[in-house]
């Protein structure tokens, strides 16, 4: 056989290249398995930085490659996690560059609310053991803050209840950052409004909150999802702003609440938590102020008649002066009496000492003389030196007693001028109160005013609308109009009378008389 002869001819099978193979496979498939759902536990998961999603779908006997592009990833309410049973909802095809076939994901679901909730439990046993949920973190709310802010979609019921109820309670500044309550989208941006309310310096041009306040209305466990996922707790955690958690309803439990400070059954309930009520402090501080006035006048009648006693209880200078005054009196009279006798008692040894020379008479009168004077001048100092210890005495107690008179004075003076400027603040305060809320009432009613010319039905008729009424009243059906005897039309500049209509003729009305000609 020569080496160099043609090769036998082909038979009658088809030569195939490798790419058209590969076309009529993935056509094969997608054509049988155009949309399909799967279950089973979700195996590898790879997030690469293209943001598609690439995972495994396992069971016990085999394992199905699956892909989600990044516009479904988007889509997705729940984003797969290894270990987890789902159902992928998705279409089969084939990736020819590994001669493989694979699952395009179009929506993931946990394969019953088991699963679902057995992840949840799982999650929320990791985020405890790091701490994030224990009571010392907590932070206490504020009693009445000034300005609060508000986490929740701006289009919703929830923000309007919150207004409504914090401005029934308690009026204050509050800040609303917008976000989405649902989705995909939810956790990112409710993580990111909370670490940017955090991010705002005090006194700076926008308030800083005093308190946060994250809320949203009720729904499935796969509706307040985002509220579960790890960034959204570990943001509330992680505030440094006291923050109420107000997601759902009261038996809605997700994992945020277990991070915040405080939890409230619902959202109305947050606004009440976050204020007190306005009435019951105005009420409290008019209380203060009656027992105010009532403990200065108490506190005055006291001083008063403590003041009254001290100056009882101090003697009158008259009173001092009296005894001496009499001792004065005494000894005066005596010295007079005194002195008489002992002249006469001169006189009578002078008559008996006649024979003594006058030289000595004069100078034994004279010592006599000199030593009364000394014994009067004795009893003089004796007096004046009590005299003045007495009026030293006296002295002291006056002038003690006017210092502490004045300090008194002084302080139930200043008591009272701070009990009236206390009580002007607080007045003033009362007096403007009645005027804020009139005017509140007064601009809703030109509110409610302005949407009744709204609504009202003038406005439809200008629009090129009619009312028809019968009889007087409002026809709205064919056969009430038929009914009616006399019909009119308002149009938008006036009304037009159509006249009188003869009565309908019914069924038990005999037959109509005819004409004579």
């Amino acid at each position: 056989m020569d080496m160099f002869e043609d090769s036998p001819a082909p038979g009658n099978s088809p030569e195939y290249t490798v790419s058209e193979l590969s076309g009529a496979v993935k056509r094969v498939i997608e054509g049988e398995f155009g949309l399909v759902r799967v279950r089973g536990e979700v195996g590898r998961v790879s997030r690469p930085s293209s943001g598609h999603l690439y995972f495994d779908l396992k069971d016990d006997r085999s394992v199905i490659a699956a892909v989600s592009w990044k516009g479904q990833v988007a889509r997705m309410q729940v984003r797969p996690e290894e270990g987890m049973e789902v159902i992928a909802t998705g279409r089969m095809t084939t990736f020819p560059g590994q001669s493989k076939y694979q699952l395009i994901v179009e929506d993931v679901a946990p394969a019953g609310a088991g699963a679902l909730m057995a992840m949840l439990e799982k999650r929320r046993a990791a985020l405890q053991a790091e701490g994030l949920f224990d009571p010392a973190r907590k932070k206490p709310i504020p009693y009445l803050p000034q300005v609060i802010g508000v986490v929740t979609s701006p289009s919703g019921a929830v923000i309007r209840d919150i207004l409504h109820r914090l401005r029934d309670r308690f009026p204050r500044h509050v800040l609303i950052w917008p976000v989405a309550v649902q989705g995909q989208n939810c956790a990112g941006e409710v993580a990111a409004a909370i670490r940017g309310f955090n991010a705002i310096e005090p006194g700076g041009p926008i308030p800083r909150p005093d308190v946060l306040i994250v809320a949203r209305g009720g729904g499935s466990l796969e509706d307040l999802w985002g509220f579960n996922e790890e960034i959204v707790v570990r943001a509330a955690a992680g505030s440094r702003i006291p923050l109420i958690s107000a997601v759902g309803h009261e038996t809605d439990t997700t994992l945020i609440d277990h991070a915040a400070d405080l939890r409230a059954p619902t959202p109305t309930a947050a606004a009440e938590l976050a204020v007190p009520v306005r009435m019951e402090l105005l009420a409290t501080v008019e209380g203060l102020s009656a027992r105010l006035l009532r403990a200065l006048s108490l506190g005055y009648q006291r001083r008063d008649q403590r003041l009254r006693d001290l100056g009882r209880a101090l003697p009158r200078p008259e009173t001092l002066l009296a005894g001496p005054a009499q001792r004065l009196d005494l000894w005066s009279g005596r010295l007079a009496g005194a002195l008489g006798i002992a002249t006469a008692r001169k006189r009578a040894a002078f008559e008996r000492g006649a024979r003594l020379r006058p030289e000595m008479l004069l100078a034994l009168i004279r010592q006599r003389r000199e030593a009364l004077d000394r014994r009067a001048g004795e009893a003089d100092a004796r007096f004046d030196r009590r005299a003045d210890a007495r009026r030293a005495a006296f002295d002291k107690w006056a002038s003690r007693l006017e210092p502490a008179l004045h300090r008194l004075i002084t302080q139930a003076a200043r008591q009272q001028e701070e009990g009236a400027a206390r009580l002007a603040k607080l007045s003033a305060r009362l007096d403007a109160a009645p005027v804020a809320r009139l005017a509140e009432l007064t601009r809703r009613v030109e509110a409610l005013d302005r949407t009744l010319r709204t609504l009202g039905y003038d406005q439809t008729l200008k629009r090129g609308f009619a009312v028809v009424r019968g009889d007087g009243q409002v026809v709205t059906t064919r056969s009430a109009a038929e009914k009616a005897h006399q019909l009119e039309i308002q149009f938008a500049d006036g009304r037009l009378p159509l006249g009188a209509r003869p009565p309908r003729k019914t069924k038990g009305d005999g037959p109509e008389q005819g004409s004579l000609f």
